[in-house]
């Protein structure tokens, strides 16, 4: 388990969740490392969306898994003396033994791993892996071809597969794990306020605790959609059961680094 205990939140500058070249960020590294020192940050961590069994133009391939080793090694040795470099992943839980537990995952020398769900079956044909992340353009004409327009089914597959991923474990901070709100929100307005989608976020953040992982604060999306990950309404439920928390910018761009991580922060200590 990554020793989270050494950053604090109301001092030190930091970002868990980034994203450059070697996946679908928008700089390379060192653009973000030299970005993060002129911030004043003190620690950052890289996660490129780690190799997968399915077809993803996002996600790295294993052959360039050693380029991003090599990269970070360069990085740590030129910029090791300024701030605290991280290797990381984002990993993708796929199903029962193809997700962060697997073999080739537990022995890549990574300092800490982060368990997220982009991708769940279709509903007639398991075998599809379906991706219900991104906008909403894409989520919207996806529903239709692979879901029959069946958003309830989207949504319980979608912590499902959180759940069965928190059961295998073999990472160490569950990434914006009520991120499908967003999208399915956006195709039927309210469902994210009705009491069965809460009690999913509320059996999962439990199975959260009971696996002692780190629960992210996604803060992409605040900017922008006014949203984290989990929602503002559930940050009282972190705070009352004073679950491990990372504050993360999913940052894909170097400008981003810090967005809505100080907003968060603020929220955080005020409840």
């Amino acid at each position: 388990m990554f020793d989270f205990q050494h950053i604090t939140q109301e001092t030190d500058l930091y970002n868990l969740h980034t994203h450059t070249q070697f996946c679908d960020g928008h700089a390379p590294m060192e653009e973000f490392v030299t970005e993060a020192i002129a911030m004043g940050f003190t620690h950052l961590g890289f996660t490129p969306h780690a190799p997968i069994s399915v077809e993803s133009p996002v996600n790295m391939s294993r052959e360039t898994v050693q380029q991003y080793f090599d990269e970070m090694k360069r990085l740590r040795d030129t910029y090791g003396d300024r701030i605290h470099l991280y290797t990381s992943m984002e990993i993708d839980y796929v199903s029962v033994g193809d997700g962060p537990a697997s073999d080739y995952f537990q022995q890549l020398p990574l300092d800490y791993r982060i368990g997220s769900v982009h991708f769940i079956p279709a509903i007639d044909n398991p075998a599809v892996m379906v991706d219900i992340d991104g906008k909403f353009t894409g989520f919207k004409a996806r529903m239709g071809k692979y879901f029959n327009g069946d958003i309830e089914y989207v949504v319980k597959t979608f912590f499902s597969q959180m759940m069965s991923m928190v059961d295998e474990g073999g990472f160490d901070i569950v990434g914006h794990m009520d991120k499908i709100g967003f999208n399915a929100s956006q195709y039927r307005d309210g469902i994210d306020e009705e009491p069965w989608f809460d009690k999913l976020v509320i059996d999962l953040f439990e199975n959260i605790m009971d696996h002692h992982l780190a629960i992210e604060i996604n803060t992409k999306a605040w900017l922008q959609r006014n949203r984290f990950y989990p929602n503002l309404k559930y940050f009282g439920m972190l705070k009352r059961f004073n679950a491990p928390v990372v504050i993360n910018s999913d940052a894909h761009y170097p400008t981003l680094l810090n967005s809505g991580r100080m907003e968060a922060i603020k929220l955080m200590n005020i409840l």
